[in-house]
């Protein structure tokens, strides 16, 4: 019943968040190469933090995640450490 969700030992989570990180001026300069090269590094980023992704999406111009994350990460820290990689 609860095997998506993070169980502690006072609470059960299930945290998810949809991020969406764009190129400066949205300009479209993302080949499908270098677009992969970028979701992979995104993957070890969210991992080092703990941090699953779910799915991930990309353009041009802009990439799509879902990630799932323990309540002790709070947004802000994941989009700084995730965004700056």
């Amino acid at each position: 019943m609860f095997k998506d969700y993070v169980l502690s030992r006072h609470s059960v989570t299930q945290l998810q968040v949809h991020l969406i990180f764009t190129t400066k001026y949205r300009r479209r300069v993302m080949t499908p190469e270098v677009l992969e090269s970028v979701l992979a590094t995104l993957r070890i980023a969210a991992a080092d933090l703990g941090c699953t992704l779910l799915e991930a999406e990309g353009e041009a111009d802009h990439v799509h995640l879902l990630v799932s994350y323990p309540p002790k990460v709070s947004i802000s820290e994941m989009v700084i450490n995730i965004g700056t990689k």
